[in-house]
């Protein structure tokens, strides 16, 4: 492999915590983002830097078109996912390349959200929400007009604004994630009940690896009886941590010492209105890492 020089390393390492996060909310997966960083970089190394003015543009640039096209692959391949895709969980209070952008499009529920949009205003989206492109620079990255790339930011908006509540404060959150938790492990569920909305939907993203409902689960009571029978059969043997997940309060449920599955509570002023399980291992591989760095 040809090395670039030192100059630039330097000043694609400087972009890197950009790239990964503009990557990771484009595709909702810390390891696909890895993945377009790294392809980045090669592009990187075979270009003419004499001729970059803005490396950090440059590189935005092409992490960002390169993001769409796996974009696209992805969505094929999550035709074929077996059981409810959620996004991969990322610990924000270990991770240093999310840590160091803007909350915006980070939260899970934001990124699910996300997958109903087109790549181009998905891209657009992030661009501007969560690290503050002017709509010119969009326009350059997208290869379109900035007429449109204000409408596609429009529409993201509104799609976003429809299909989201307006969330409780972290206290509440941390507070509903604990009533959760205790209620869960006790089978509890009248407690689960009283906790819920009543159209709560819950999804369990077990990727086909490990056992877990194929099909979201949908309103209050059921879901209790879901969630409390599992917790039931579940919690002998497991151990709860507390996480900060995508800037969110979280929990991760650890068999011995390897994860077993992330949780996320999303709640409005009237309750918990979707819970996400996340429990492919693969998924949960990165959630490890940080755990054994501590």
């Amino acid at each position: 492999m040809q090395f670039a020089p030192t100059g630039d390393l330097a000043a694609f390492e400087a972009s890197r915590p950009r790239l990964f996060g503009i990557a990771y909310r484009m595709l909702g997966s810390a390891a696909e983002a890895e993945d377009v960083v790294q392809d980045a970089w090669l592009r990187w190394q075979s270009v003419d830097h004499s001729q970059v003015r803005e490396p950090a543009a440059f590189l935005a640039t092409t992490v960002t078109r390169l993001a769409i096209d796996a974009l696209n692959s992805a969505r094929m391949q999550r035709e074929t996912y077996i059981g409810p895709w959620l996004p991969e969980p990322v610990d924000t209070s270990q991770d240093p390349y999310l840590g160091a952008e803007r909350g915006e499009a980070l939260e899970m529920a934001v990124l699910l959200l996300l997958e109903k949009l087109k790549p181009a205003e998905r891209a657009a989206y992030v661009l501007r929400e969560a690290f503050d492109y002017g709509y010119e620079q969009i326009a350059q990255v997208l290869e379109t007009s900035e007429a449109n790339c204000r409408q596609l930011v429009t529409r993201a908006r509104k799609h976003l604004a429809t299909e989201r509540h307006q969330l409780v404060s972290r206290e509440q959150q941390e507070q509903l994630l604990e009533s959760f938790l205790v209620a869960a492990e006790n089978g509890d569920t009248a407690a689960l009940e009283r906790l819920f909305t009543a159209d709560i939907i819950s999804f369990a993203d077990g990727g086909g690896v490990v056992t877990a409902a194929r099909v979201p689960v949908l309103g209050r009571e059921r879901v209790a009886q879901v969630i409390a029978f599992f917790g039931q059969k579940l919690w002998p043997g497991i151990t709860v941590k507390r996480l900060e997940v995508n800037g969110e309060p979280a929990a991760l449920l650890l068999r011995g010492q390897d994860p077993y599955a992330v949780i996320r509570l999303e709640a409005s002023a009237e309750g918990v209105h979707q819970v996400m399980w996340v429990m492919n291992p693969a998924k949960l591989e990165r959630i490890s890492s940080t755990l054994s760095q501590n």
